[in-house]
């Protein structure tokens, strides 16, 4: 007759060996896919900063040059030379930013006035008269007072 060992039947419970082999690899693979996931390079996307609706309009007569902040981080101004008047630009401006329009007459002379509103809402207005004339309208968009 021969004698049957613990290990040798085949209906045996799995060994300790085989079990602690297969909880280190599902430990390993559930620690590449934290890992994987907790790294990512993927940066979360900024909310939408919130905007006010800023309106330039300049009036008058002769020929202008025109310098007006838009939407935008940098804070340069856009230029337009030679303008013809009338013009009006509606731009979408950050909150917290200083919108500006700023006008020169050109050699020629005239008169122009510069006119900002936020909103709908009138903020300021200057004139430039004579040569080379100049004429600057700025405001203020508080935090509060825009919409995403």
């Amino acid at each position: 007759m021969r004698e049957e060992s613990e290990h040798e039947g085949t209906g045996a419970a799995p060994s300790r060996r085989g079990l602690a082999i297969a909880g280190i690899a599902l430990l390993a693979c559930l620690g590449l896919v934290g890992y994987g996931v907790l790294d990512s390079d993927e940066q979360p996307k900024p909310s939408a900063a919130a905007t006010a609706e800023v309106t330039y309009e300049v009036t008058g007569t002769g020929t202008v040059e025109i310098s007006y902040l838009a939407r935008g981080e940098s804070g340069t101004a856009t230029v337009e030379k030679a303008v013809t008047l009338p013009w009006k630009k509606s731009v979408q401006m950050p909150v917290g930013k200083a919108p500006t329009v700023a006008v020169v007459l050109d050699g020629k002379g005239g008169q122009a006035s510069c006119a900002l509103a936020i909103g709908g809402r009138h903020v300021q207005r200057a004139t430039a008269v004579g040569e080379f004339g100049r004429a600057t309208c700025t405001g203020a968009l508080p935090a509060g007072n825009g919409r995403a």
